[in-house]
């Protein structure tokens, strides 16, 4: 399943950064200051940690970091890793292993060190990195990010007491960003698992890890929101704190107030590359779940639906006799796979998954991303102006399929579009099975985006093929219309304000 918004027709420069260090550059390092917390450490003794009553009942008392950090400081490790990868292309703009927009080249100069040009095209180059975990088992196993340990020849984890162990992966998942490690060793010290359920936005977290290499550093902050959806095509129902986050941090514990992990720190958002007040974590649960089939199987089963969804905004929502803009919109949906097999359809609006809300687009992928291959589930979509239920059993998320295809999804002054047919041969050669190509753009469809050779392929949800099927359903449009366009083999959802 992916995840697409509108937001592609105007091209955001944020950086999604994964925070695992490379090597430790010259970036400076900002100092946190917290206020004193003597009163709620008189009233949480050093070897205790506050209760759930207390979190919840004093609004004004600070949680005890001092005692978190002492009991599960040293069951956090440093994780170093070796290895080697090819080189894909040359160095420089348009070249290796940095990427053409500024944003992130800056970001590889910043944290990856400088780079020299070296070894050509295909040539093997050493990668070196840095970033955290946590003990869950007296036994070695260890959770930490699947990107912390990708291409790693050889990893080492080092204790808070000097001890290091070299490291077995165990299994690693990319689409969680989650991976199991293994040490030799007994009696170690050990973490708390906790849960993500009750934990609320406001509420105080505390992150250890080592950033930019400065081994079992701790950093406080507050959850800023839950169930976060980021455009990386993850099953991951993200929590989005303002901890300070950075290089070296990833893979290590987010710990609530009563010293319980409940995340596995992981990315941050940001125009530099560096912390800016915005971090994800990944829940505990998904983590857990990852972890206990990594054990069992070597290797993390997720389900697939098969369809390609984006937000459902206000125009969307009126677009489509909503009554309010939540729910998952179906842009595109995989012919053959689960959702096909189900009868779900271009244009249908998810609003629940075995009778849970489906607020978000983000929501989707999350409630199906903890399901298990070949499990029912019962969906309601909004179809037509009503509610209608669908039973879909899902697949696997390794499978591949076959190429995705939709249900087939504007006219002249309201809209700005000049359009015609598809003339023989033009629609295979735009990847497109009927609808009508934009001959011109203007007023309303120019300020949403659309643009000439764009194909139209419904409108509110509805197949259109000819400029009279197009005018007809922009007339009963009151204030904003849906257009369904395929761009170079891409079908997304395009809200387009009538006036």
């Amino acid at each position: 399943m992916s995840t697409r918004n509108t937001e592609s027709f105007s091209p955001r420069r944020l950086t999604l950064a994964l925070v695992s260090a490379g090597v430790i550059g010259t970036a400076g390092l900002a100092g946190l200051s917290l206020q004193d917390a003597s009163a709620a450490a008189n009233a949480v003794g050093p070897s205790s940690l506050p209760t759930a009553a207390a979190a919840q009942a004093g609004a004004a008392l600070m949680p005890n970091f001092a005692a978190i950090t002492e009991r599960s400081g040293p069951a956090v490790v440093n994780i170093s890793v070796t290895g080697t990868k090819k080189e894909a292309r040359g160095f420089g703009p348009g070249g290796a292993g940095m990427p053409d927009d500024e944003a992130l080249q800056e970001f590889f100069r910043r944290f990856q060190g400088p780079r020299s040009h070296g070894p050509g095209p295909g040539a093997e180059v050493p990668v070196r990195g840095q970033g955290s975990g946590f003990i869950l088992t007296d036994d070695g196993i260890i959770l930490t990010n699947a990107h912390v340990v990708a291409d790693a020849r050889e990893v080492t984890v080092k204790l808070t007491d000097r001890r290091e162990f070299r490291a077995k992966v165990l299994g690693s998942d990319a689409r969680t960003d989650v991976a199991v490690l293994k040490i030799e060793a007994r009696g170690l010290p050990t973490v708390q698992p906790g849960s993500t359920r009750e934990l609320k936005p406001g509420e105080w977290v505390l992150a250890i890890g080592s950033p930019f290499g400065f081994e079992n550093s701790v950093t406080a902050g507050v959850v800023s929101a839950k169930g976060r959806s980021l455009p990386d095509d993850s099953f991951v129902p993200f929590i989005q704190t303002d901890v300070a986050v950075n290089p070296g941090n990833s893979g290590g514990p987010l710990f609530n107030s009563r010293g319980e992990v409940v995340a596995i720190n992981s990315q941050i958002y940001s125009q530099t590359g560096g912390y800016q007040g915005v971090s994800f974590a990944i829940p505990i649960e998904v983590a857990m779940r990852v972890k206990d089939q990594i054990v069992e199987t070597g290797r993390a089963a997720h389900a697939r639906l098969g369809v390609a969804i984006q937000e459902v905004n206000q125009t969307f929502a009126d677009s489509f006799d909503l009554d309010k803009p939540e729910g998952a919109l179906v842009s595109s949906v995989e012919r053959g796979g689960p959702a096909d097999k189900a009868g779900l359809r271009s244009g249908d609006v998810v609003r629940k998954v075995d009778g849970e809300s489906i607020v978000t687009a983000g929501d989707l992928p999350a409630a199906l991303g903890m399901r298990s291959p070949g499990e029912q589930v019962k969906l309601e979509v909004w179809r037509g102006g009503k509610a209608v239920m669908l039973n879909a059993k899902l697949g696997d998320a390794a499978e591949r399929v076959a190429a995705a295809s939709t249900e087939q999804a504007p006219s002249q002054a309201r809209l700005g579009l000049v359009l015609r047919p598809l003339q023989p041969g033009e629609g295979a050669e735009a990847g497109a099975e009927g609808g009508l190509v934009v001959a011109q753009s203007t007023g309303a469809a120019a300020v949403a985006g659309i643009r000439p050779g764009d194909v139209v392929l419904s409108v509110n949800g509805k197949p259109v093929s000819t400029v009279e099927e197009v005018r007809k359903l922009v007339t009963k449009s009151e204030r904003s219309a849906a257009l369904l366009i395929q761009r170079d083999g891409d079908k997304i959802f395009v809200p387009v304000h009538l006036g």
